[in-house]
């Protein structure tokens, strides 16, 4: 690299275009805040004997703190992008490790190669064709056994307390004070989804426990 933006100071090879690390000025991000330890020792490549995750390490870079200007969060479009990409990298990271791990996970407990093979009562199941299974635990969100947990903690909910009676839609409102609060003076409601969907979530387990 021995090109040197004279709009962001970005270092580039010679044949790249002038506009693909700012487009030509138009982008100017202030510096972040140094990290606390052990977030600054990882950036910095020192050893440490603390591990932080990325959801970690992102939450920590999204968080609202006095007394400090997180620039992340002036971005709108640009801080939405951010937090979808990161978002990906996190569940990618999720998934490689229950791939890599499924003997931890005690996988082979786990009884669809068995049923897929029990199931073939007509012999037309090519057992080459199964592949191999990730097992997904149920602690995974979305995933097939999270989904049949919930529906069981459904169904005890019935059997102890009876058939519902009430169907709630419970919606968010952008105008409540608490999200006009948290918000920079030239923000609204859509620049910030992180304050509504914490402060619906906050108003959400309130309404849960004054019902029960």
């Amino acid at each position: 690299m021995d090109q040197i933006s004279r709009y962001c100071q970005a270092l580039k090879f010679r044949y790249e275009p002038p506009g693909m690390c700012c487009p030509l000025g138009k982008v100017v991000l202030l510096p972040l805040l140094s990290p606390p330890e052990p977030l600054q020792s990882l950036l910095s490549g020192n050893e440490t004997n603390k591990k932080v995750s990325s959801m970690c390490y992102y939450a920590y870079r999204l968080m609202i703190r006095n007394n400090q200007d997180n620039y992340i969060l002036r971005y709108r479009q640009l801080y939405h992008q951010y937090v979808v990409d990161m978002y990906a990298k996190i569940e990618s990271e999720r998934l490689r490790f229950l791939r890599f791990n499924q003997v931890k996970l005690r996988s082979e407990d786990y009884i669809h190669l068995r049923d897929a093979i029990i199931g073939n009562k007509d012999g037309n199941l090519n057992t080459n064709n199964i592949g191999n299974a990730f097992i997904l635990p149920s602690s995974y969100i979305g995933s097939p056994r999270n989904m049949q947990e919930y529906i069981q903690d459904a169904m005890t909910y019935v059997r102890h307390y009876g058939r519902p009676d009430l169907f709630i839609t419970f919606t968010c409102n952008p105008n409540w004070e608490e999200i006009q609060a948290l918000q920079k003076p030239d923000q609204q409601s859509i620049h910030r989804h992180d304050i509504v969907a914490r402060v619906f979530k906050r108003k959400l387990k309130s309404l849960n426990d004054f019902i029960l």
